[in-house]
């Protein structure tokens, strides 16, 4: 027994500090409240910064995606410009015609190929000239064709999905001067 009572002896009441309570918690509570507000506002706008990051990288991507053969087949052009310029010249014998078949269904096989990647010719002739997609090298004066049309094509324009390769180079009509009579003046 005598163990219990030292224990008791030896224990000490030791008060426990308290804070001081402040007088106007109410403040306190409306900086917290301040906070969080900005706090929420910040981490909305760096929620839709991201997300339009997102969306512009995932735009990006496509459009590396759609047009990663864009330079291909603008160095595959010439050899196509080749190969229909061999299909031009006509040919006489029997050797020829059998070498302008070989050379056509090459021809075919390429732009097959490439199209399957998008690639697609300019329509030209007869349509009206359109800046975008064709460049004009020359004016022809008709009265039979409307102003502004193409008339003639001298090297083709091509297209890779919605872009342009490369500009098809055109002839456009245009009215032809009329001759004053100095009579008439």
């Amino acid at each position: 027994m005598q163990v219990e009572e030292e224990y008791i002896k030896t224990e000490e009441k030791v008060p426990l500090k308290v804070e001081e309570k402040k007088e106007e918690p109410s403040e306190d509570i409306d900086a917290l409240r301040k906070e969080l507000s900005q706090l929420k506002d910040k981490y909305l706008r760096l929620y839709a910064d991201f997300e339009n990051y997102k969306r512009l990288m995932a735009k990006e991507r496509e459009e590396l995606i759609k047009y990663s053969n864009e330079a291909l087949m603008r160095e595959m052009l010439p050899v196509i410009d080749h190969l229909e310029l061999a299909l031009q010249h006509s040919f006489s014998n029997e050797d020829s015609k059998a070498i302008a078949e070989g050379v056509q269904m090459t021809l075919k096989e390429l732009k097959d190929t490439l199209g399957k990647f998008g690639l697609t010719d300019i329509p030209a002739l007869g349509v009206p000239f359109d800046p975008t997609v064709h460049h004009a090298i020359a004016q022809v004066e008709s009265e039979e064709t409307e102003e502004n049309i193409v008339v003639s094509e001298f090297r083709k324009g091509y297209m890779i999905k919605d872009r342009v390769l490369r500009a098809a180079l055109v002839g456009v009509s245009k009215k032809p001067l009329q001759k004053f009579n100095k009579e008439e003046e």
